[in-house]
């Protein structure tokens, strides 16, 4: 791949247990893939925890909440066996890793409950490991920075109107996410700015994508969608990026989906053609990759539009 001898060129970056959820395993491998590039150029070291089990998000934790905690301990004590914090690229894995990670942390009764359960597995879970996003990553000095990510720019994303779609996990609950850190509530509009390109300022943004409702209410959830990637689209944005995998899926792969339901509801006339990318394509765009590199082509909605406005 014409990019591959890039790889490495920032400078020496900390070590992560990688935690990168099922999504970008299975049904949108891309998005694992652009996320290593990401990290290799920028010489971030991760470790994948290739023995970790499904995050649950939702759906396992339905049925045994507590084998869920335990699951998501045992994840969590990987990560601290190895004195790593564990990074994740899914926004959904980080909401409910952080959410039980912080129970634990807070309550030594459920602590103890836990541990009797990963006794078996070979883990004990002692709360000293910390669960951050690659988002959080890339904004944050000191853990790598923009400072530095701007250094490290070899085609810029000048020209373009990027919207954010930050979605639930991200920005919810603040006082899981310590929301007293000053870039937190504002990171993908900042990390936008960085590489070179316009943030697109809409209501949906900060709202959910509707994929929790895809399985109850197919049509509620693309509503939902259809409605956020409509509404980014008539405030001029060429793409929405997202840090989420899941909602990257409702947002991409079920956006035919969500044009028919608003053409039903009489709200467009035609396809909504609104390009969508994980967060890290859209920095390894910047970094000189190829979208035949990021697995833009395998994406439902065309990238094309994107790919001419940037010359690729």
């Amino acid at each position: 791949m014409a990019n591959e001898a890039q790889a490495g060129t920032g400078m020496p970056g900390k070590r992560y247990a990688f935690y990168p959820g099922c999504v970008s395993k299975g049904a949108c491998k891309e998005l694992k893939r652009a996320t290593e590039l990401v990290a290799r150029h920028l010489g971030i070291e991760l470790e994948e925890l290739t023995e970790a089990a499904c995050c649950g998000a939702g759906i396992m934790d339905d049925v045994d909440p507590e084998m869920t905690d335990a699951l998501n301990a045992r994840t969590l004590a990987m990560a601290e066996q190895r004195g790593l914090t564990l990074l994740t690229q899914c926004s959904t894995c980080q909401g409910v890793l952080n959410k039980i990670n912080k129970e634990l942390q807070r309550d030594k009764k459920k602590r103890d409950r836990i541990n009797s359960i990963l006794k078996e597995t070979g883990y004990q879970y002692n709360g000293t490991v910390e669960v951050k996003h690659l988002l959080w990553v890339l904004v944050d000095e000191n853990e790598y920075g923009l400072s530095r990510l701007r250094e490290q720019i070899r085609r810029s994303l000048e020209g373009l109107s990027v919207a954010p779609f930050y979605g639930c996990y991200i920005l919810r609950p603040s006082d899981l996410l310590g929301f007293d850190h000053p870039h937190r509530p504002t990171s993908l509009d900042e990390l936008i700015r960085a590489l070179g390109a316009t943030p697109v300022d809409y209501n949906g943004k900060s709202k959910c994508c509707g994929f929790p409702l895809q399985l109850i209410h197919p049509k509620n959830s693309f509503t939902m969608a259809g409605n956020h990637l409509s509404e980014a689209k008539s405030k001029g944005a060429d793409l929405m990026v997202t840090p989420c995998p899941l909602c990257h899926l409702n947002l991409d792969a079920r956006q035919p989906e969500a044009s028919r339901v608003l053409q039903e509801q009489g709200k467009i006339s035609g396809e909504i053609g609104l390009p969508v990318l994980h967060l890290p394509q859209l920095v390894a765009l910047a970094l000189g990759y190829t979208p035949k590199e990021l697995g833009m082509r395998t994406h439902i909605t065309s990238t094309r539009p994107v790919e001419e406005k940037l010359g690729v």
